[in-house]
């Protein structure tokens, strides 16, 4: 075997063996970083982003409040369903936070453990508050899915040959500390956020679709919303952040269409108030 054949087998032969199981989704992922490591470096950047942002106080504004009690709903019914499903220790180290920051950003995100941002930018677009349950749902579910986690191991695996995150850190702390931002949704302060495949989008807009109803708000909600968000984007060079990463807005509409049925039939249930 020649030399790069080898090189390239054993590259192989590495990424196999950090590949974990998720346990909501079934799949197999490349998983070259802990989820102690993630979720302390998520706790770590969460601190600093509020910090240097305008967070809303629930007691001082009807939206703050609005995203506060969607975010707790949407949580209690995840801790259900897990429970019942008997992986209730996959949430044991999360410690859910919820925040509205104002700016004009139309975006959303859910880093490791919890840690939930709503814009201010987007409530516009959302208009109500189970489309924000959509929006909320869809990026708690790339949390739980594990995708951030998938495509910083990735990019750990493009960038410093699939060294663990403790020697990259050490290494490279600043570029390693981008690939998180970017990992998880803050890449807007220091580059373009790193996409997510269409197979994550598609997890991602199944199990939001499935926690939407779960905690009682109507999915068929996701359909305008993401109507809004296609004209909102028509003919605009620089699409809202939320797009950027996101499948042909028609793509995700017709599949958001096919599972509305199965999704409704078995989760949704109408919670009043």
């Amino acid at each position: 075997m020649h030399y790069k054949q080898f090189i390239l087998a054993l590259a192989i032969a590495l990424a196999f063996a950090a590949c974990s199981r998720n346990a909501i989704t079934g799949r197999r992922q490349l998983s070259l970083v802990s989820d102690a490591e993630v979720q302390n470096m998520a706790a770590s950047e969460y601190r600093s982003f509020l910090s240097t942002s305008k967070v809303v106080a629930p007691a001082r504004s009807k939206d703050a409040e609005m995203v506060n009690r969607v975010g707790k709903r949407l949580v209690t019914a995840i801790q259900s369903y897990y429970q019942e499903k008997g992986l209730q220790n996959e949430l044991s180290s999360f410690s859910w936070e919820i925040n509205l920051v104002d700016a004009k950003d139309v975006n959303a995100w859910c880093m490791p453990g919890g840690k939930i941002v709503v814009y201010t930018g987007i409530l516009p677009v959302t208009q109500n508050e189970p489309a924000l349950a959509v929006v909320m749902g869809h990026e708690i579910a790339h949390a739980l899915a594990k995708h951030g986690k998938e495509r910083m191991s990735q990019g750990l695996m493009q960038q410093a040959g699939g060294v663990a995150l403790s020697v990259a850190l050490a290494n490279k702390p600043t570029e390693t500390q981008n690939l998180f931002l970017n990992a998880y949704g803050l890449g807007s302060q220091v580059g373009v956020m790193l996409p997510f495949s269409r197979s994550n989008e598609l997890e991602a807009d199944k199990f939001g679709l499935m926690f939407t109803a779960l905690a009682g708000y109507n999915p068929q909600e996701a359909i305008p919303f993401w109507q809004r968000m296609a004209k909102l984007s028509a003919g605009s060079q620089k699409p809202p952040e939320m797009l950027s990463t996101h499948p042909a807005d028609e793509t995700r509409i017709a599949s958001l269409q096919k599972m509305m049925d199965e999704t409704i039939s078995k989760y949704y249930r109408p919670v009043k108030g």
